[in-house]
């Protein structure tokens, strides 16, 4: 491809590819650009939105490109206010190195590690006062708050750190550190992109250009996906609860998923129902390969289709000397739970003995009368009661 092509092949599914034309200028020098993402390694695990940005920067490596993946073990002290209505918690530096090293184990599941360098901030911006003076120097307060977090958070008089202020200062240092020919990044993080250009601007740098991509909902379809908020599927989920996950996606998020995640439109003249199964099946391949897809949809059939138990379905065991058995007792053992969630289940019907719902308020059941059955607490819990003489 010729740089107008290949920028317009790289840019085709982002949001923003700015300024105007720096991405095909930038390409016309024929050499390896320098494409850096940076992380910070607040979370152990890298979710199926981070991957967006992740499969860009292996089209980029699939050119000839270089990814520069930087791991934010200092801006992760600080803590990215993107999108955020609340200062972060503040991580220890154990728990940011041992995040740090999962990043980037599961990061090689979509780069390419022959194209790849790997940095830590640290190496930089552990600085002098005189050289973080010299880089505070380069925005104004009015250019940080213009930031729409900021600024909505500064209009509800909701607090603000200095620190946070600081936040994509350091960011952009990254880019004068590495002197990043482009830089990816969700929708988010656009202002930190954009100011990025300034400060290596400020440093004498040749300035970058950004693309920013879409931001995946999550499983609730209506959240960014986001380990905090509970919405999410793993890059390293087992495949039969990424195969699940992914089947309760809303029907309206199907667009987005295949376009994001496996890079095609769903299949035409196909009842959603079907499309999220041959995108479950997709993603599981891609993260577990297809033998683990095909196991995964069958024995999501066999449970959910079928009626049938898990072939690791583990058992508990009631004793044989009581003659009923206490519903409530029982789902704590076998599924660790509190005996007023067990209680609270069982209200709502979500608890079933081979497939049919315990309901009419019942607390105690004859012994054989779940002898030998399987228990089932809401969708994906299983346990094979037996009854035994010898049990605690």
């Amino acid at each position: 491809m010729n740089p107008r092509e290949a920028a317009a092949w790289l840019s085709r599914n982002a949001v923003d590819s700015l300024p105007v034309g720096a991405l095909e200028r930038k390409l016309a020098e024929g050499r390896p650009l320098r494409v850096k993402l940076g992380i910070d390694p607040t979370a152990p695990d890298i979710h199926f939105g981070f991957t967006v940005v992740l499969q860009k920067l292996r089209e980029f490596q699939d050119l000839g490109h270089v990814v520069v993946l930087i791991i934010g073990d200092y801006t992760a002290r600080v803590g990215d206010p993107s999108g955020r209505s609340a200062t972060r918690p503040v991580l220890s530096p154990a728990e940011i190195d041992a995040n740090a090293r999962t990043f980037q184990d599961q990061a090689l599941k979509v780069l390419d590690s022959e194209r790849l360098e790997v940095r830590f901030n640290g190496e930089w911006l552990d600085m002098s006062m005189e050289d973080l003076f010299r880089l505070a120097r380069i925005p104004t307060v009015a250019q940080l708050l213009e930031r729409d977090d900021f600024a909505k958070r500064f209009a509800a008089h909701q607090p603000i750190s200095v620190l946070e202020l600081l936040y994509p200062l350091l960011q952009g240092y990254d880019s004068v550190a590495v002197r990043a020919d482009l830089e990816l990044g969700g929708t988010d993080q656009k202002f930190n992109l954009l100011l990025g250009r300034d400060i290596q601007r400020a440093y004498g740098v040749p300035e970058q250009a950004i693309l920013t991509m879409p931001l995946l909902t999550g499983t609730d379809g209506v959240a960014k996906m986001s380990k905090s908020v509970g919405n999410y599927i793993g890059v390293t989920d087992p495949p039969g609860e990424m195969y699940g996950k992914t089947l309760s996606i809303p029907d309206g998020s199907l667009g987005d998923w295949y376009r994001l995640l496996l890079g095609s439109e769903p299949p035409a003249d196909v009842l959603p129902r079907d499309a999220k199964r041959a995108l479950a099946r997709g993603l599981v391949a891609r993260f577990h390969g297809q033998e683990a897809a095909e196991a995964a949809e069958a024995e999501f059939d066999r449970v959910h289709i079928q009626r049938e138990a898990p072939d690791d379905t583990p058992t508990v065991s009631w004793p044989a000397d009581r003659s009923d058995v206490h519903l409530p007792a029982l789902l704590a053992d076998a599924f660790g739970i509190s005996t007023s969630e067990a209680r609270r289940s069982l209200a709502q019907g979500g608890v079933k003995l081979d497939g049919e719902v315990v309901g009419n308020g019942s607390l105690d059941l004859p012994a054989d009368a779940v002898d030998g059955k399987v228990l089932q607490l809401g969708k994906r819990r299983f346990a094979r009661v037996q009854v035994e003489p010898d049990a605690g």
